[in-house]
């Protein structure tokens, strides 16, 4: 088979391999079955809502394994072809076998990625928080900067963004932003982001134009659902109010309607200002408290809770999960996995579904990549 075919199908084998493993193809199979037999049984609306936990994982399941053993049998017939194609001289065949197979490629990307958005918050809306790090005003204007690349990544999901707490820098760009963003498996798409970001340019801020390094956070968890019970003692709870300090009117500056609310047994903090009531603020911010906790929970359960609290523990050298380098050349390389992009703007302007598939792709291998920063 020609090279540019071989690479596709090996593409699209990678795919499949990773579908199979993920779903744990047997298992996944004998519970296909367990499903359906229980969909057949008349008592199963007894409950609706049982029922409907029942038909979800059933329509899921379903979907993921008939559509992994579709691309299985279009690839194998499309190969038959295109050997067939070569073996008789048929050029017009072969190339459009290649074409075929491209197409599938691409298929079995996006129902990998599909498949890989199945964990237990994945199609939740999603809180997104930056922090800028030590530096100032260059380690701030960094930190908007990603505030504007989440939003403009929603943006071309076909999200909505609501900045939950927002704020500004001493000079320019934000001490820190939380967004709440609303859209079909926003939290699952997203999750792989929290961690350092390190920028490499030449600062616009500095007369002498030298190249400067700035580091921001970024958190990310679920906003949870009322089905999920989280208990939260109020003795637990220090809950303080200032006045908010982004942009929202005349009131913005003359009330203590900002509300922050500290968990003492995790110190997690968490902060709303967007609304005029310090009523709804709280309320809010009560939630997100709970989105924080119940994410933590979710780690804990992936046995992922070491990563997160590493990726955490200082907004600084060594801690970082992605460096985009705008000056002396172009680059964006994410270290957990190796994906690259020669076009910053590009990626500063949203383009992140690329580095977000890898990270979700290697949470199911558990593949480990020997990944050396950029200058």
């Amino acid at each position: 088979m020609r090279a540019e075919a071989q690479n596709y199908s090996d593409s699209i084998k990678q795919a499949l391999d990773l579908l199979r493993r993920f779903l744990d193809w047997d298992r996944a199979l004998r519970r296909l079955d367990e499903l359906n037999a229980r969909v057949e049984d008349p008592k199963l609306w007894d409950n609706p809502k049982a029922a409907q936990v029942v038909m979800t994982e059933r329509r899921r399941l379903d979907g993921a394994i008939t559509a992994t053993r579709a691309i299985e049998i279009e690839l194998s017939d499309t190969s038959e072809l295109i050997e067939m194609a070569e073996a008789e001289g048929d050029e017009e065949m072969a190339v459009e076998g290649v074409a075929v197979l491209r197409a599938l490629a691409k298929r079995a990307e996006t129902d990998k990625v599909a498949a890989l958005l199945a964990g237990e918050a994945d199609n939740n809306d999603t809180y997104i928080e930056v922090n800028s790090g030590a530096g100032g005003t260059e380690s701030q204007d960094w930190a908007s900067m990603l505030q504007r690349m989440y939003q403009r990544w929603a943006e071309k999901h076909g999200y909505k963004v609501e900045v939950i707490d927002f704020h500004s820098g001493e000079q320019a760009g934000i001490k820190s932003a939380t967004m709440l963003i609303k859209g079909p498996q926003a939290y699952g798409w997203a999750k792989t982001e929290s961690g350092v970001h390190r920028l490499v340019r030449i600062s616009p801020y500095d007369s002498a134009a030298r190249r400067h390094t700035s580091f921001a956070s970024v958190w990310v968890y679920p906003q949870i659902d009322d089905d999920i019970d989280i208990d939260i003692k109020e003795s637990d709870l220090k809950i303080d109010t200032y006045r908010a300090s982004g942009a929202g009117g005349q009131h913005i500056n003359t009330t203590d309607s900002a509300v922050r609310i500290t968990h003492m047994p995790t110190g997690v903090v968490v902060a709303c200002q967007n609304e005029r009531s310090q009523h709804k603020n709280k309320a809010t911010a009560m939630n997100m408290l709970k989105a924080r906790l119940y994410e933590r929970e979710l780690a804990i359960r992936e046995a992922a809770a070491a990563d997160v609290e590493a990726g955490k523990s200082e907004i600084g050298w060594g801690h970082q999960i992605r460096s985009y380098v705008l000056q002396p050349y172009q680059l964006v390389k994410d270290l957990r996995t190796g994906v690259t992009s020669t076009s910053p703007s590009d990626v500063l302007d949203g383009d992140l579904d690329p580095f977000m598939a890898a990270a979700l792709s290697q949470r199911v291998t558990g593949d480990s990549v020997d990944v050396e920063d950029v200058d």
